[in-house]
C-alpha cells in the first residue's frame, strides 16, 4: 500500500532499502565468516557441535522472520519494525565484541541475533516488493540488484574482518582479535541507521497499515517483551542440540501447515499462485542444504585442505586467511548479478524470459558442477592441499547457482503472492530456508575431523568425498526441478488468468 502523496522515484525508494540492507549483510556476513573457526579454534568446540551449533543459529536466524513478517504487517508497520531489527541487531553485535570466552554469553548474544534479523529481514524485502508491486520483470530485476547489495556488504566484511582478527590477535594477544573484528559489525550497522535515518523520507510512499499510525506503546512493549524471551530461548537451543531439533522441525511442520491452510481456504484466484509458490520454496530447502555448506564444511575444509597463496605462473600475488575465502562467494555475485539482471529484463522486453521455475532447475544444476569441481581438488594438491583455484572456480558455479535459486526466492513470493498475505509468507519462505540451514549444518558433519587428526593427506579424503556426494545429490534436485517444469507452467497461466497479466513464464 502507498502511504503518502509525495513523489519519489522508484529508484530512490529503492536504494534507501537497498542500503540498510547492505550494512545489515556487513555485520552478519563479517560475523558468520569468523563464527565457526571462533568456536572450533578459540573456544575447543568439536567440528561436530560447531557444526550443530552455528546450524541451529542460521536455522533460528532464518525461522524468526516468520513472526517478524507478521509483526510489520500487523503490530507495529513495516518501516517500523525493520528499523527496530536493525537497532536490536546492533546490540547483538555489541554484546559479540565483548572479550569472554563465556559460551552462554556467546549463545545470548546470538540470542540477540537472531531476533532482530526476524524483525529487520522479512519487512526489507517486503519493502521492495511493495516499490515494485504489479511487475514482474521489474520484481525479478530489482531483487537481482537487491541480492547484489547484499553481497557488497558481505564481500567487505569477510574480507576485513578476518584480516583484523589475525592483525589484533598478532600484535596484541590474548584473543582479542576476534572480539575486535566483532565489533566491526557493529559499527556497520550504526552505519547503516544513519544512513537510513537521512533517507528514510524516499519510502513515505511505502509501508503497511500500523505506519499510517502513531506507535503504540503498548504493542511496542509487548514486542520488547516477546524479543527477550525470544533470546532466552535461542540461547538455550543453541546450548541443547536436541531441543534444537525439535524446535526446527517442529517449526517447519508449523508452517507447512499454515500453508496448506491457507492455500486450501483462499480464494481460487489465489490459490494456483500460491501452490507455485509452495513448489518453488521446497525446492529452495534442498538449495540451502547446499548453501549452508559455506559455512560448515567449506569453512572448515578452507582451514585445513586449502593453500591460502594464489600464484599465477609462478608468480606470488597474495595470501588469504582461510576465511576470507568466503568472499568469493559474494564477489562472484557481484560479478554475475548486473548480467542476469539485464538477461531479465530483456527477457522480459522481448517476451523470452524463462519461469522461475526454470531457473530453479538450472541453478542446482550449477551447483552440482561447483561441488564437482571441489570434490577433485585432490587432484591438484601438494601435500594435501589443493590449489586456491579450486576454490575459486567452484565458488563460481556455487554462485551462479545460488543468484537463479535464493536471488529469486524473494521475487518468488512476490510475484505469486497476494499482497495481504505478503509479510507472513516473505517469513514463511525464510522458516523453510532456516530447516534446510539446520540440515546443512547435518550434512556438514558427515565430513567432521574427529579431534587429534590434522593430517591434511587424511582430512582431504574426507572433505572431497561429501563434495562429490552432494555434486550428485544436486544433479538429482535438477532432475526433479525438470519433472515439475509442466505442473509450474500449468500454475502460473492460471496465476496470470486470474490476475490480468499477459506475462506467462515459459
Amino acid at each position: 500500500m502507498t502511504t503518502g502523496n509525495t513523489q519519489v522515484s522508484k529508484t530512490r525508494s529503492f536504494m534507501t532499502v537497498s542500503l540498510i540492507e547492505l550494512w545489515e549483510r556487513f555485520g552478519f556476513y563479517g560475523m558468520q565468516a569468523l563464527i565457526v573457526y571462533f568456536m572450533v579454534q578459540r573456544l575447543g568446540f568439536a567440528d561436530e557441535r560447531a557444526n550443530l551449533v552455528w546450524s541451529a543459529c542460521a536455522a533460528l536466524i532464518y525461522v524468526a522472520p516468520a513472526i517478524g513478517g507478521w509483526v510489520g504487517d500487523k503490530v507495529l508497520g513495516t518501516k517500523r519494525t525493520m528499523l527496530l531489527g536493525a537497532g536490536i541487531l546492533t546490540l547483538g553485535y555489541a554484546l559479540m565484541a565483548v572479550p569472554t570466552d563465556n559460551t552462554w554469553f556467546l549463545f545470548s548474544a546470538l540470542g540477540v541475533i537472531v531476533v532482530g534479523n526476524g524483525l529487520f529481514k522479512p519487512n526489507a524485502g517486503n519493502l521492495v516488493r511493495k516499490i515494485y508491486d504489479g511487475d514482474d520483470s521489474k520484481i525479478d530485476s530489482a531483487f537481482t540488484i537487491y541480492y547484489m547489495a547484499v553481497n557488497v556488504g558481505s564481500t567487505f566484511s569477510m574480507l576485513l574482518t578476518p584480516w583484523i582478527k589475525d592483525y589484533v590477535n598478532a600484535n596484541y594477544g590474548d584473543g582479542f582479535g576476534w572480539h575486535a573484528a566483532f565489533a566491526v559489525c557493529f559499527v556497520g550497522l550504526i552505519v547503516g541507521i544513519g544512513n537510513y535515518m537521512m533517507m528514510r523520507h524516499t519510502l513515505d510512499n511505502y509501508g503497511s497499515e500500523p505506519d499510517l499510525l502513531p506507535v503504540d506503546k503498548r504493542k511496542l512493549a509487548a514486542v520488547l517483551g516477546a524479543s527477550l524471551l525470544a533470546v532466552v530461548v535461542s540461547a538455550v537451543i543453541l546450548e541443547f542440540e536436541d531441543i534444537a531439533r525439535v524446535f526446527v522441525y517442529g517449526a517447519g511442520l508449523v508452517v507447512l501447515g499454515i500453508f496448506i491452510h491457507l492455500i486450501r481456504t483462499s480464494e481460487e484466484s489465489e490459490r494456483a499462485g500460491l501452490l507455485a509458490a509452495l513448489v518453488l520454496t521446497l525446492q529452495s530447502v534442498f538449495f540451502f542444504i547446499f548453501y549452508q555448506q559455506m559455512s560448515t564444511s567449506l569453512a572448515l575444509f578452507a582451514l585445513r585442505n586449502v593453500d591460502w597463496d594464489f600464484v599465477v605462473m609462478g608468480q606470488h600475488l597474495w595470501t588469504w586467511s582461510p576465511a576470507q575465502f568466503q568472499a568469493l562467494n559474494p564477489i562472484w555475485i557481484m560479478v554475475l548479478s548486473p548480467i542476469l539482471a539485464w538477461a531479465y529484463a530483456w527477457g522480459g522486453k522481448h517476451n523470452k524470459d524463462i519461469s522461475i521455475a526454470a531457473k530453479f532447475a538450472l541453478g542446482f544444476a550449477v551447483v552440482a558442477a561447483g561441488f564437482f569441481i571441489y570434490s577433485v581438488a585432490g587432484e591438484f594438491a601438494v601435500n594435501g592441499k589443493t590449489s586456491s583455484w579450486v576454490m575459486i572456480w567452484g565458488y563460481g558455479a556455487y554462485s551462479l547457482g545460488e543468484l537463479l535459486v535464493s536471488g529469486l526466492g524473494l521475487a518468488m513470493i512476490a510475484r505469486y503472492v497476494p499482497e495481504r498475505m505478503g509479510g507472513f509468507m516473505m517469513g514463511a519462505y525464510f522458516v523453510a530456508t532456516g530447516i534446510s540451514q539446520y540440515l546443512g549444518g547435518v550434512v556438514a558433519n558427515f565430513a567432521s575431523v574427529p579431534q587429534g587428526i590434522t593430517n591434511p593427506l587424511e582430512t582431504l579424503t574426507i572433505y572431497t568425498s561429501l563434495f562429490n556426494k552432494l555434486g550428485f545429490a544436486a544433479l538429482g534436485c535438477t532432475l526433479i526441478a525438470l519433472a515439475v517444469l509442466p505442473l509450474m507452467r500449468r500454475l502460473t497461466e492460471t496465476h496470470h488468468s486470474h490476475n490480468g497479466s499477459d506475462q506467462v513464464g515459459a
